[in-house]
């Protein structure tokens, strides 16, 4: 990994180590696969964090440009599986 995650300097300690497990759990689905649930929690956690969607736009696609991998299709390949599922991107 040479890129790093964009996060924004005003979130709590917290806050970062969601985002940053949100981003690693994109990238695990394009690596080896994740659990659908899993990455559905993480994105949860993550909207709860960024709630705007312009700003969730512009960290995922800051994301896709530096790794490669789209949180938005990720998200989208998990909901369509089912609970348990595994997401392999």
């Amino acid at each position: 990994m040479n890129y790093s995650y964009p996060i924004d300097e005003s979130w709590s300690k917290q806050e970062i180590i969601d985002v940053v497990n949100f981003y690693s759990l994109v990238e695990k689905a394009y690596e080896s696969g994740v659990g659908s649930q899993d990455i559905m929690i993480a994105y949860t956690r993550f909207k709860q964090i960024v709630p705007s969607k312009s700003e969730e736009k512009q960290l995922c696609n800051k994301f896709e440009r530096e790794s490669g991998y789209s949180c938005y299709r990720t998200i989208q390949k998990a909901k369509q599986l089912n609970n348990g599922e595994k997401v392999q991107m």
